[in-house]
């Protein structure tokens, strides 16, 4: 827990001044006793009144310090811990936002969620039992041992029978618990992954009418956690019992051998009265030292995956760059001799030998069977992953040699799942150009033929959108990703099947508008329909992760199969439908 350090330096006082009262207050625990037990063996058995009131006054004055440092120590705790968590949260989610696709790919969702989440609870709630416990317990029980000792040395024996067995017990559950709770962790991103991906796709659920089978995966999955959770929690809750048990035992055996010394008059009621206390204080010190060992093996538990986040090598970077500061001019592309493969071990590539020259300017279309590695072609460009061999360039320079910023700033890409945020469709418009004008977002939903539905809404570009969009058709949410795409004024425009929900007359009109309006932008639109892209200046054909075809649809109808293929299937396909 090294990398604690730094969060810690930041709040250094809270990390100084919690611990430091805390073990002010505990020396108030083993003072209170002895003062009780000369009140009752001098003045109570003297009648000495002055006495008492004098000694009464001291343990209120000591009971008044104890909760002034009490009620300090705790508020420093409070507030160390949740700055430690919330900065943690922080560079947490900062380095997430700095992941590949590939890092992403490497955790589910759902347990990314419990990282930041559940797992950082669990060091928040370690570091404020840490604050107040740490130095409190072993004052406490040097204190109380030191006490005891001085009260009667030869019945502070008994101690040392039980002390050993109550650590010997709290070591095993401490060990059996630990792993217990990785495996409960663990399942917990199991849990949240299924509510992530339940709640995302309720209306698919519903439409096919499968609540019944999503609720009895959901009650499999909980019942494991459950299950998992009493495994380790049942460990954790034996430490009160134990712990209860010896305490009454050592009581016992106390009050057994301080009555004989007793009625020889050997040792004081007073004496034992405080001996008991002193008693209670150190089995409660070990009590609590055992709780913060147990919790502090959960707290690693999460440690250990918080830490898997923030050690994720990142595998695209510009550290290396060689011209960071190049900006993309004109948007010209170009793939030498690429091949490319998501998962280094597999032998299979995704992509194998693409060469292909995209002129600045040039709308071209990628087409090709589901599966061939368009999506992943178009990745490549604006760095969403990078190639194992060979080179990607734009303006004729290496994509690695650009800096991520200036590189991902010229490229707008419109995905597969078109996403949109809560608020208004002007804040969602506004992701492409924050600084854009009223005119300026106005004219990119022009373009993709979204501004005429928009202005059908009674409060127009301020309708407010619910969660992902909800509210709006497919059409309309890709229409809207297209408008984004073009507010942010790229070099090189990229739609993924990005217009598959649109009727054809409105993709004839897109496709019009870009034609028409977008002078100066590479544009590479990957479709499913050749119809979508039938009028582009090159069309690109993959077949199993290799270029089968390039060319314009004529030149393709007679030169290439699997163009022909699929021009013909959707010929026929349409010819169909019409009867």
């Amino acid at each position: 827990m090294k990398k604690y350090k730094v969060y810690a330096k930041r709040y250094l006082v809270c990390f100084i001044l919690g611990p430091l009262f805390m073990i002010l207050e505990s020396c108030g625990e083993f003072i209170l006793p002895y003062i009780n037990a000369n009140i009752i063996n001098v003045g109570a058995a003297t009648g000495d009144i002055p006495y008492i009131l004098k000694s009464g006054l001291w343990m209120l004055l000591i009971a008044i310090g104890m909760l002034a440092t009490g009620v300090l120590g705790a508020n420093f705790a409070i507030r160390g811990s949740s700055h430690l968590a919330a900065d943690l949260r922080q560079d947490i989610f900062d380095r997430i936002q700095k992941f590949s696709f590939a890092n992403i790919d490497a955790f589910s969702t759902g347990s990314l969620i419990t990282r930041i989440t559940n797992d950082i609870t669990q060091i928040q709630n370690f570091t404020q039992t840490l604050l107040r416990g740490v130095f409190r317990s072993p004052v406490m029980l040097l204190g109380a041992l030191v006490m005891s000792f001085a009260l009667n040395p030869q019945l502070a024996l008994v101690i040392f029978l039980v002390v050993p067995l109550l650590g010997t017990a709290i070591y095993l559950i401490i060990r059996a618990a630990s792993p217990r709770y990785s495996r409960m962790q663990e399942q917990l991103d199991i849990l949240n992954t299924d509510i992530s991906e339940t709640i995302t796709n309720e209306r698919v659920i519903k439409s096919f009418v499968r609540e019944d089978n999503e609720k009895e995966k959901f009650a499999l999955i909980n019942d494991k956690l459950m299950d998992k959770s009493l495994s380790a929690l049942k460990l954790m809750i034996l430490l009160q019992p134990i712990s209860t048990a010896a305490i009454n035992i050592t009581t016992l055996a106390v009050v057994w051998f301080a009555g004989r010394q007793i009625m020889v008059g050997s040792m004081e009621l007073g004496t034992l009265t405080a001996f008991i206390t002193y008693l209670t204080q150190i089995l409660m010190s070990l009590n609590m030292l055992a709780m913060i060992i147990l919790q502090g093996s959960r707290a690693a538990a999460s440690d250990r995956r918080i830490t898997q986040v923030l050690q994720a090598k990142i595998d695209l970077t510009d550290d290396g760059a060689a011209r960071p500061d190049k900006m993309i001019a004109k948007g010209d592309i170009e793939f030498r001799n690429v091949s490319f493969r998501y998962f280094k071990e597999n032998t299979e590539w995704v992509l194998e030998h693409i060469n292909l020259k995209i002129n600045a300017g040039e709308m071209v279309g990628v087409i090709g069977s589901t599966g061939s590695g368009k999506s992943t072609l178009v990745s490549l460009i604006p760095r969403l992953y990078d190639v194992d061999e060979g080179q990607v360039l734009v303006d004729g320079t290496d994509v690695r040699d650009l800096s991520l910023y200036h590189l991902r700033e010229s490229v707008s890409a419109v995905l597969q799942k078109n996403t949109l945020f809560s608020g208004t469709i002007s804040e969602n418009l506004r992701w492409g150009n924050e600084e854009a004008s009223e005119e300026e977002m106005m004219r990119a939903a022009e373009v993709a033929h979204a501004d005429a539905f928009i202005r059908s809404f009674p409060d127009g570009y301020e309708t407010e959108l619910g969660q992902g969009g909800v509210n709006l058709s497919g059409g309309q949410k890709q229409r809207l990703c297209i408008a984004r795409a073009l507010l942010k004024n790229p070099k090189i425009l990229i739609l993924d099947d990005s217009t598959s929900a649109v009727d054809t007359a409105t993709e004839a009109g897109i496709r019009h508008a870009f034609k028409t309006r977008l002078d100066g932008v590479t544009k590479i639109v990957i479709a499913q329909r050749i119809t979508s892209v039938i009028d582009a200046d090159q069309i690109i054909v993959l077949d199993n992760g290799r270029v089968a075809g390039c060319g314009r649809h004529d030149e393709l109808i007679a030169s290439c199969i699997p163009y022909q293929e699929i021009y013909y299937s959707q010929k026929e396909g349409r010819e169909t439908a019409n009867g």
